[in-house]
């Protein structure tokens, strides 16, 4: 067995914390999980310090999960740890500006197609892209809009 590169040693403060934030649920999943990574951990005096593939084992995830927990444990401690952090990556951009948006709805608003009775998605989809509003949109993206701003 190779030694552990980040140790987790709880006070009996910190057990105490972590114990109630797993026993109450009332923390995000991340958290709870990670508190429970933690106690498992444990080095201390009152902690099991199993090993890495055995929390994995018992709690149901990767090992590699055990490790970014044990990680998060000494470089950022109990607070920041059970914080999620930002993602890095930006959001995809949206397909629709506001003006978009604009022309979308006044479409949709308007008389439909002859012979129709009323727009569909595929319809509206079909007549932004005719109209160079966009390159190319989904007919869920249509939809999705139209519900968000009707």
């Amino acid at each position: 067995m190779t030694a552990k590169r980040h140790l987790v040693e709880l006070t009996r403060d910190q057990r105490r914390e972590l114990e109630g934030i797993v026993q109450t649920g009332a923390r995000k999943a991340f958290a709870r999980r990670r508190a429970q990574i933690w106690l498992q951990a444990d080095q201390g005096l009152h902690g099991p310090g199993l090993a890495d593939a055995a929390i994995a084992e018992r709690l149901g995830v990767g090992v590699s999960t055990v490790e970014r927990a044990r990680r998060a444990w000494v470089a950022q401690g109990l607070a920041a740890g059970l914080r999620t952090a930002p993602m890095d990556h930006a959001r995809t951009p949206r397909r629709l500006d506001g003006q978009g948006e604009a022309r979308l709805v006044a479409r949709a608003c308007g008389k439909p197609p002859p012979g129709l009775a009323q727009w569909t998605g595929r319809l509206l989809t079909e007549a932004l892209m005719a109209e160079g509003v966009v390159e190319t949109i989904s007919a869920t993206t249509v939809n999705h809009t139209l519900k968000k701003t009707l």
